[in-house]
């Protein structure tokens, strides 16, 4: 999504804070990302990362384009937690939520008012219970400011013994933009990466410009006639433009998927049933 920003806009830049020193410079250079246009900024806990940030959210403008990505929240330590090492003790570290909790306390009127996405990497944990399911760490702070909260989920993708890559589930836990608890499929091989036409298949079997006329075969189908347009092909064979562009393309299809995701929003009120003096007029 940072990539597709920094290709979005010519101008902009990456605040990219990292603790966990897991992306190397290939990993930039891979998604086309000009290192020339990312600030690195090494943290070591949730103060001086919101230090930091803070500083420089105070100093961009509106309008400037600026994506922040930290990576990862789940690594970082609080201040109290270092410093409790470092003296030798053994306490259990009761800050470290408050501490996060007011980071993004600060920092969320700054991205609001001044338009700037921030994507940020965090660790889960299985809560206990009969049915356990993954819960963000870090506290409430992080799920009150967030507007999408993903969780990932994966499996691996197999030929007989050999791993091939991993098939991910992105599950949305919270957002204000689609339907919460959708589940959106992603593959990944190790050979081309982000595999980018995954995930349509099931979407387009459930319009109808998809249809599935025997197991493992595939052909698109004409929504204006009904009619399947031949020939069928298996599944890999689908991850193609040539397939996938006509469909894409199709206006129906953008309006299925709109619907099947979004969030729908109506008004709460039906103007004509105000009296007369209070209805908008039609300039209005």
């Amino acid at each position: 999504m940072a990539s597709a920003y920094l290709k979005q806009h010519s101008d902009a830049i990456m605040l990219f804070y990292d603790s966990e020193f897991g992306s190397p410079q290939s990993y930039f250079e891979s998604f086309n990302i000009d290192t020339n246009r990312v600030l690195h900024t090494p943290i070591t806990d949730v103060e001086k990362l919101k230090f930091d940030l803070v500083n420089q959210l105070e100093s961009i403008e509106r309008g400037d384009k600026v994506v922040v990505v930290i990576d990862s929240i789940g690594n970082l330590a609080s201040k109290k937690e270092l410093e409790d090492a470092i003296n030798e003790k053994s306490v259990a570290d009761m800050t470290r939520a408050k501490a996060l909790k007011g980071l993004f306390r600060m920092v969320t009127p700054y991205l609001s008012m001044k338009n700037i996405p921030l994507l940020a990497v965090n660790h889960t944990y299985q809560e206990i219970g009969l049915f356990p399911k993954a819960i963000v760490s870090g506290g409430t702070g992080i799920m009150y400011s967030a507007d999408n909260v993903w969780i990932l989920g994966r499996q691996q993708d197999k030929k007989g013994t050999e791993i091939k890559g991993y098939h991910f589930i992105i599950n949305v836990e919270k957002s204000r933009f689609v339907k919460e608890k959708s589940r959106i499929p992603i593959s990944v091989s190790w050979d081309g990466g982000i595999e980018e036409y995954s995930g349509l298949t099931e979407i387009a079997l459930l319009s109808g410009h998809v249809t599935k006329p025997s197991q493992g075969w595939y052909c698109r189908v004409d929504t204006d006639t009904g009619e399947e347009i031949q020939p069928k092909v298996r599944e890999k064979d689908t991850l193609t433009p040539e397939f996938w562009q006509p469909i894409l393309s199709d206006p129906n299809f953008q309006e299925f998927v709109r619907k099947h995701y979004m969030i729908g929003h109506k008004s709460l009120i039906d103007a004509q049933e105000l009296p007369e003096d209070l209805r908008p007029s039609e300039e209005e």
